[in-house]
């Protein structure tokens, strides 16, 4: 893949998405898509074809680099 999905803002999102989601398939979840031989296709697929959902998460509180 050249380019990133539309909705993922980096390499490293996408491929932490993908392991995710192919670790899921190997414990059982159903693709999403017509099943390819490897997970991980699979997963590229799902995520690229936005059936995957997913959050940022909770931001972290930064911390105050002044001393009172």
């Amino acid at each position: 893949m050249t380019t990133l999905p539309e909705k993922i803002d980096s390499k490293f999102r996408y491929v932490l998405l993908a392991a995710r989601r192919a670790e899921d398939m190997m414990r059982g979840a159903t693709p999403k898509v017509s099943s390819p031989s490897k997970f991980t296709s699979a997963a590229m697929r799902e995520i690229g074809e936005d059936l995957v959902q997913w959050e940022y998460g909770v931001a972290e509180p930064e911390a105050d680099d002044e001393e009172e």
